[in-house]
């Protein structure tokens, strides 16, 4: 009986000893796997810098002061290039619930007028670094009603501006706008939404001979910029200038010169569309100047193949240089212009000018936006996306369309005088194509802000 329970005893201290040794082993593996998971991810972070040195003019404009100082500086990054690395865009952590911006469609909806709401988010002669091809009211514009129209999504809502917010959300963070006047023209609208809600100094510095512009509020380490890139390649638009011309001309597969300025920004937000609506565009072969002269040797192709061909340029670099783990990026989808009153039942010759009201026919589509551009740009960002790249589309190119009523007209800062003959016909000398301020950008502006600060519950809840 004895030996029976001796035997008893030692079998329990066995399974005793057993199981420590397990958990030991057991717990050696776990540590091993997450020791390993933990440096696949450190060794995934991968930092892109650049180097650039810039002449600044800088406009310095303090809260409560009406007067802007204006001083000229150097100012270099300290930054070094690295060459250009391809990312695992592949590997990315899954982020738990979903947010307002993956269950509602943002982009399908109606204008509704809406005296009550907090729009205009601010006043056109309160933000002083405003364009002034966007004042409408400082150049003569009466009405203001277009300054009141909300964007309404169908059965959902968005977060509208919460100025305090954004900005602390945007510390340290460098947000770049790239492309087109169209996208300045948000650049502006930007500018201004953050102008009132930053205290202390900002600063507008303009670089790179006028293709960088920076809007930089020290005390919170935020700059907001726009570079102008129109056709995000090579081209003869690239001097912001003198671009005036009646053809289009760019070197396909040349991203570089621009690009590199893009690199080091957190949020990066494109366009390109206006630039493509001539119906050839040529394509530099050799190494002759992009304005034209004697030796210049191209090719002209239609405007839709060459639109699709730059934008595979564009897919190629962003898949190599950007990791989209550290920086979000955004497209921005075509925009209206109101150029042929007759789409809306106007009369023939005439345009947007004088227009008050928006255009109330659901689904409506003016002449002047090719939807085969759109497509093209969806199918792009669609095969980036398969390569574990996600640029957003941000496609406000239905809800621009109603808005026939919200061009500055003739109600800009003019380049030139008008000549007797467009002041006789004021319809052929105006703008339709850019947008007052405040105006309808505020709206994508909005959108751009939810997606870029996605919430799971919108301002209505």
């Amino acid at each position: 009986m004895v030996k029976k329970q001796s035997s008893m005893v030692l079998d329990m201290r066995t399974m005793f000893h057993c199981s420590i040794v397990m958990l030991f082993l057991g717990g050696l593996a776990t540590l091993s796997f997450y020791g390993n998971y933990n440096q696949e991810l450190v060794s995934s972070n991968i930092e892109v810098t650049l180097s650039t040195t810039t002449t600044t003019t800088t406009i310095t404009s303090k809260s409560n002061s009406d007067t802007a100082d204006i001083d000229t500086n150097n100012e270099t990054n300290t930054n070094t290039n690295k060459a250009a690395q391809v990312f695992d865009h592949q590997r990315r952590l899954k982020i738990a619930s979903p947010s307002i911006t993956e269950t509602c469609d943002f982009f399908s909806g109606q204008w509704v007028y809406d005296n009550k709401s907090h729009y205009p988010l601010y006043k056109e002669d309160e933000c002083p670094f405003l364009h002034g091809d966007l004042a409408c009211q400082t150049y003569g514009r009466k009405d203001s009603k277009y300054q009141r129209w909300r964007w309404q999504p169908h059965g959902c809502d968005f977060p509208r501006f919460d100025g305090k917010a954004v900005v602390e959300r945007l510390k340290g963070k460098r947000l770049l706008f790239v492309g087109d006047s169209v996208n300045r023209n948000q650049w502006d609208s930007m500018m201004c939404m953050l102008y009132s809600a930053i205290p202390g100094e900002k600063k507008l510095g303009v670089g790179l001979n006028r293709t960088l512009y920076t809007f930089r509020a020290n005390d919170y380490n935020i700059s907001v910029d726009y570079y102008w890139a129109p056709m995000l390649v090579e081209s003869n638009g690239d001097d912001p200038s003198n671009h005036r011309l009646d053809h289009r001309t760019i070197r396909v597969k040349s991203i570089e010169k621009h690009a590199r300025h893009w690199v080091n920004a957190d949020i990066l937000v494109f366009n390109t569309y206006l630039w493509w609506r001539l119906p050839i565009i040529k394509l530099l072969k050799g190494p002759g100047s992009l304005l034209g002269g004697p030796n210049q040797v191209y090719d002209e192709i239609d405007n839709v193949r060459a639109y699709k061909m730059v934008l595979e340029t564009w897919s190629k670099w962003v898949h190599t240089n950007i990791d989209p783990a550290k920086t979000k990026m955004f497209f921005m989808g075509l925009t209206a212009t109101h150029s042929n009153a007759m789409d809306w039942g106007g009369k023939k010759q005439q345009t947007c000018y004088k227009e008050k009201e928006p255009v109330m026919v659901d689904g409506f589509w003016e002449s002047g936006t090719d939807p085969k551009m759109l497509r093209i740009l969806e199918s792009s960002l669609s095969k980036l996306k398969a390569k574990g790249v996600n640029v957003q589309l941000l496609n406000i190119t239905q809800l621009t369309q109603y808005r026939k009523d919200a061009h500055p007209t003739v109600h800009r800062r003019l380049w030139r005088p008008l000549s007797e003959e467009q002041k006789k016909n004021p319809q052929r000398a105006s703008d339709c194509t850019h947008w007052c301020l405040p105006g309808v950008p505020d709206i994508w502006n909005e959108l751009l802000l939810a997606y870029i600060f996605p919430t799971t519950e919108s301002a209505s809840q």
